[in-house]
């Protein structure tokens, strides 16, 4: 298509009901109203009608699709922009873009390689015309205004086709602040930018709901703005192994709050507490039933992490599943299933939600039919779709690795009852799966040991079934009718101050003082004449100069030191990093603030071995002491922030410091206005931080001594007895003033304790 597509929308107001837009499809007029001609036809169909209920239409129009066009339905991939980088670990062959006319759709066929798998895909338009694919993940970190005229000219591709279905682009979520992770957090910094997840639960407990419903609104208004309709977000999982590497995702530990958060957050940004609604975001939940039961924090993107162990008789209606009910409860338009699968063996008694005993089959939870037909759709009343976690079909495939692709396609589909699977556009797979269950494949191939053969084939009600279930979507969003967004609009949408102030405030209200020894905050008064010395700590030791030289400029007006000896008060911003996404460590992931510690090795199975290896979270860790050192020589005082991706072990930083405070991916700013007195601290810790590697201690077998299924703040539960304190408690950090550093503790000024 020549030119841009966003110059080109032409609008049909109807008089009562939704807005048409077109750039390419003829508009049929019926009863006084307009309407989109679905099919190509030019004739009026039952489809057409915007007045139908969504789930009606998405039926019948899935019955007037060829098996090709149904078959492509079923996967989503991540895709490219034309003038923007991909945004996460994919390379490119070759690396040179060949545009369309419009300079926003990226034409090159290239070769695409991933942690998922690689793959051979066309140019854009190929992909929509040809193979019919709808489905995307963007992970590009786009201008509002560049987002809408991209998503406008994928639409406007899609009307070429005979039959019209809109472009799903899907999104992990762009509006918190953090490091840029692949499959966490791919964009940051464009849209109004918030607090991590659990700084906006750290907020919420100090400040209330309404701060979770601030947040929500934001989100909805602006992706809706872009045309962005569609969002991998939020994690209901609750943080139960302080180990585990997405704990930065989560809404901490609290099954109550992250059950009231899902309650609040999800209508609004859906547009209601029914669903999605043409202005709203569909939410897609995850990680169905709960990512925190990590053996020993193992993550499953590698193999060591493929198994959820539940060792607690109970926890998992306890603590895991209570989240998924309020998604559920509001209509979250999908679920996204873990990669993991639950281990009978480590794991003790599992109630379902009728209380009876449930059936650990050891596949993949998207594999898992107990999981998600039985359990999540009729005992949960889950009424969405079910998007599968990316890769599950190729590197991922915990206990289907016996199966071949079409196999675990056929087995995920049919079987387990996954509507759309992420990873790679596996069309040719899907239509081998679909062709086995028609060509008597296997009257000449083996059925693998114990599957069945109906298990395995993609058949024609299951295929209907998963179509129906996403275009269902589709229809209720109002895509059908009108896709297009204008850019301009998308531009004053994402400039709105009072969402960029919420978000502002938001971070200020995310702080948590944990300590406080009679020397915060630090008023103009008390800096008067004083000497201050700051410095940054990162993993990356460049970064922590970069980020020095930053926080030096924030301090205008006040009387700098580059020597810690001079100080009255140093300022000490400490933001630790351990592992590697999707690399399995060497060990358990290290939650200590340390510089080159070493620590044991683990093996293939999970238990610790006699070798070592050397562990940095912090370049610098050791210089921590001798700059408090430093200061308290002179008489002096220090103030740290430690920045919580992890349930960091804090006493090497804690003991160092005079006053201590806690962020979760907050601004330095926002943390210098609590320190400055600017604002008064209000956040409580969403996490149990613990003691120390004693609470963590894995044993010969591979066994915690703390459970992993089980939240911090009832860890003591099952802490042997002789490590439990006067106050019968083991699991939780105490500092040296007394407190401990539990769900719900923060510090207001001037020091006393508030607890929810």
């Amino acid at each position: 298509m020549a030119g841009k597509a966003s110059d080109k929308i032409q609008y049909y107001q109807n008089p009562s009901g939704p807005t048409i837009g077109t750039v390419g499809r003829k508009v049929i007029e019926k009863d006084g109203f307009y309407f989109k001609d679905l099919d190509g036809s030019g004739e009026w169909k039952e489809y057409d009608d915007w007045r139908l209920p969504a789930k009606e239409r998405a039926e019948a129009y899935v019955k007037e699709l060829t098996v090709k066009e149904k078959i492509a339905q079923l996967f989503i991939s991540d895709w490219r922009m034309g003038k923007y980088p991909s945004g996460g670990p994919m390379t490119f062959e070759p690396s040179e873009k060949v545009l369309d006319e419009s300079g926003l759709l990226d034409e090159g066929e290239f070769r695409g390689k991933t942690i998922f798998g690689e793959q051979h895909l066309p140019g854009t338009t190929t992909l929509l015309k040809e193979w019919f694919s709808r489905h995307m993940i963007l992970r590009a970190n786009p201008t509002p205004e560049d987002l809408a005229d991209w998503m406008n000219q994928l639409h406007a591709v899609a009307e070429e086709c005979e039959h019209f279905i809109p472009v799903s682009v899907a999104s992990n979520s762009r509006n918190e602040n953090g490091e840029m992770v692949f499959g966490m957090n791919d964009a940051v910094g464009t849209f109004a930018t918030w607090p991590g997840t659990m700084g906006i639960a750290a907020a919420v407990k100090g400040a209330g709901i309404e701060v979770a419903d601030q947040f929500a609104d934001c989100i909805r208004r602006e992706w809706n703005a872009c045309g962005l309709r569609k969002g991998y977000m939020y994690m209901a999982d609750v943080m139960t192994d302080p180990r585990w590497q997405r704990t930065y995702g989560t809404f901490g530990e609290d099954p109550e709050l992250i059950y009231e958060i899902m309650d609040h957050i999800i209508p609004r940004i859906q547009g209601s507490a029914e669903g999605v609604t043409p202005q709203g975001v569909a939410v897609t939940t995850k990680h169905f039933p709960g990512g925190g039961a990590r053996e020993n924090g193992f993550d499953p993107h590698y193999a060591a992490g493929q198994w959820n162990v539940y060792a607690t008789e109970g926890s998992l209606q306890k603590y895991h599943i209570p989240a998924f009910k309020a998604a559920v409860k509001n209509h979250t338009s999908s679920i996204m299933p873990y990669y993991s699968k639950p281990s009978a063996e480590k794991s003790a008694l599992q109630r379902d939600c009728n209380g009876e005993k449930l059936e650990f089959q050891p596949f993949g939870f998207a594999y898992n039919r107990p999981f998600i037909q039985e359990m999540l759709r009729e005992q949960m009343g889950f009424e969405g779709y079910i998007n599968s976690d990316t890769g599950i079909v190729h590197n991922m495939s915990w206990g289907v690795e016996m199966l071949d692709i079409p196999e675990r396609i056929g087995f995920a589909v049919n079987h387990a009852g996954v509507d759309l699977i992420s990873g790679l556009y596996d069309n040719e797979a899907g239509m081998e799966a679909y062709m086995r269950g028609k060509n008597a494949y296997y009257e000449t191939h083996p059925i693998p040991e114990g599957f069945q053969k109906e298990q395995l084939i993609l058949t024609d009600e299951a295929l209907d079934r998963a179509v129906a279930r996403t275009l269902q979507e589709l229809f209720e969003l109002g895509m059908f009718e009108n896709p297009y967004r204008d850019p301009k609009e998308a531009v004053k949408a994402v400039a709105e101050q009072k969402d960029w102030d919420a978000a502002a405030k938001a971070h200020r209200q995310s702080v948590v003082l944990l300590k406080n020894k009679d020397v915060l905050p630090l008023t103009e008064e008390k800096l008067k004449g004083k000497n201050i010395y700051v410095e940054a700590f990162h993993k990356d030791a460049e970064q922590s100069k970069k980020s020095t030289e930053a926080l030096k400029e924030m301090f205008s007006g006040v009387m700098l030191t580059e020597n810690p000896k001079e100080a009255d008060f140093a300022i000490l911003m400490i933001s630790p990093s351990s592992g590697e996404y999707f690399n399995a460590t060497q060990g358990y992931l290290e939650l200590d603030i340390c510089e080159e510690k070493v620590v044991c090795n683990v093996s293939a199975d999970g238990k610790p071995e006699s070798g070592t290896h050397k562990e940095t979270t912090l370049a610098g860790a050791d210089r921590i002491k001798r700059i408090a050192d430093a200061v308290h020589k002179n008489g002096g005082k220090v103030i740290s922030n430690i920045n919580f991706t992890l349930a960091w072990l804090v006493k090497n930083v804690e003991t160092q410091s005079d006053a201590l405070l806690a962020g979760f991916d907050t601004y330095p700013n926002a943390t210098l206005d609590v320190i400055l007195g600017r604002f008064a601290p209000v956040g409580k810790l969403p996490v149990t931080l613990p003691r120390g590697e004693e609470v963590l201690a894995v044993n010969a077998e591979g066994v915690c001594i703390s459970p992993n299924d089980v939240p911090g703040y009832d860890k003591d539960l099952y802490m042997p007895d002789e490590m439990k304190d006067e106050n019968g408690k083991a699991y939780a950090y105490r500092d040296s003033m007394g407190n401990y550093y539990e769900l719900n503790f923060g510090l207001s000024y001037p020091g006393e304790t508030v607890k929810e």
